[in-house]
């Protein structure tokens, strides 16, 4: 008996768009006016589409055009067979090659996570089932999200990059404005929480030096209560010392601690000296880092992202090992748009358990790529798409709009460090600050 064949891809689109970005403040240094976002578009032999969202690169772009001869004509249901293909093309990269800056800069994962995602919402198309059907099923009808707050300068990003604009009011007059201290920060957190619902709370940390962060946690502890979670990420930029001191200040009010230190063995140091868990989206990013970390107990929990963890079959993976070895599991986000946010759904909804609310950049960005508009969240809770694939559809002329921003705004990648020292010159990342 002749197995059957299915849509074979026909045409690959590869299109770098400009999104808008508020002056957000990290480790690294300063978000640029604009974050870089690559739409990929599939077309089958028989005229399906299928897209997918990554975060822009210029070198990732390349390989992904490099890859278009070795993809043209491939059968969407393969993906192991695709997924070959592109290894035997760029090899296996080791942690080493992730970097030290706060993203994944690796092409095999973000090349497999594009072509994989676009082709799992061609094949819900021709199946008629939704992705989240495609992971094993629904375990939920919404994914709840946590409120991800900043410190930032002043300023709503794009044209206006360090301006305002005076009539905004809620959200989006909170969204342009500084937040460089605990006021500041808690004001922020009440207004995101006021428009998206959101039930628990993180910080992104590594900014400022350690106490002033910690302060800020505590007031964020003193507005909210002790009913909404907290958790802060200070990049990795602290001593194994440094986290030790500051993570037991903060015990009686975290949820969990992120990346407080650079590398597992430190993590374990950490980890084995505070109550609070750690998560980690920088010390153990890939599945050869799995075997030390569960030797050397570097974590308590895994922030997934199936940009960086090579798709959302490989996310379903990395949730089972996780619960085999008592790991815990959550979600890391950058700055994303409608495509990768319903990707990040489906497989929210899809995991057996969410013992912690995802992350998202969601609210930060203010533009849109699909032609249902920007997400709606219920209680900081979003549901989950029911139509076939991923359920939603590439609005073209957004995608036309934001290409151009693209070619304007002269970005080719992200590089906080050059935007930060062009408000404090001289600034360096370093990769251990305190």
């Amino acid at each position: 008996m002749q197995s059957k064949t299915g849509p074979r891809i026909a045409q690959i689109h590869i299109t770098p768009i400009a999104i808008v970005d508020p002056p957000l403040l990290n480790a690294a240094g300063l978000h640029a006016p604009y974050a870089l976002r690559t739409i990929v578009e599939l077309i089958t032999d028989d005229n399906i589409s299928g897209i997918s969202e990554i975060p822009g690169n210029k070198d990732i772009d390349a390989a992904l055009e490099a890859s278009r001869s070795l993809l043209i004509g491939k059968d969407v249901f393969q993906l192991n067979d695709i997924r070959q293909v592109l290894v035997n093309q760029f090899g296996i990269e080791t942690a080493a090659d992730r970097g030290e800056t706060p993203w994944d800069q690796r092409k095999l994962v973000h090349i497999f996570s594009a072509i994989e995602v676009a082709c799992l919402d061609i094949i819900g198309k021709v199946t008629g089932r939704p992705v989240v059907d495609l992971l094993g099923g629904k375990m939920r009808d919404r994914v709840p999200f946590s409120a991800y707050l900043f410190y930032k300068y002043e300023g709503a990003g794009g044209e206006l990059a360090f301006k305002t604009d005076p009539a905004a009011q809620g959200w989006a007059a909170a969204r342009q404005s500084s937040a460089l201290n605990p006021t500041e920060i808690v004001a922020q957190a009440k207004a995101m929480c006021a428009e998206f619902g959101f039930q628990s709370i993180k910080l992104k940390g590594g900014v400022f030096e350690p106490q002033q962060e910690v302060d800020a946690m505590f007031a964020l502890h003193e507005a909210f209560g002790p009913g909404v979670p907290l958790r802060v990420d200070p990049n990795a930029l602290w001593t194994v010392e440094t986290s030790i001191q500051y993570g037991r200040q903060m015990e009686p009010i975290l949820e969990y601690l992120e990346d407080p230190t650079r590398g597992q063995e430190n993590m374990a140091k950490v980890r084995k000296a505070i109550k609070t868990p750690l998560a980690t989206n920088m010390c153990t990013t890939s599945f050869e880092d799995i075997p030390n970390s569960i030797a050397i107990g570097s974590e308590d929990i895994i922030l997934s992202d199936h940009h960086f963890w090579g798709g959302l079959r490989a996310s379903i993976t990395l949730a089972g090992i996780c619960e085999t070895f008592g790991r815990g599991l959550s979600m890391h986000s950058n700055s994303h748009l409608g495509i990768s946010l319903a990707a990040m759904v489906h497989l929210g909804a899809a995991l057996r358990d969410v013992p912690y609310a995802l992350d998202t950049h969601y609210p930060w960005q203010s533009d849109e790529i699909i032609t249902s508009g920007r997400f709606t969240f219920e209680e900081g809770s979003v549901a989950v798409p029911q139509e076939p694939g991923l359920g939603v559809e590439l609005d073209r002329n957004a995608l036309a709009k934001l290409h151009q921003n693209y070619l304007d705004c002269g970005l080719t990648k992200r590089d906080d460090q050059v935007e930060m020292q062009k408000v404090q010159p001289g600034w360096t990342f370093k990769s251990v600050r305190w």
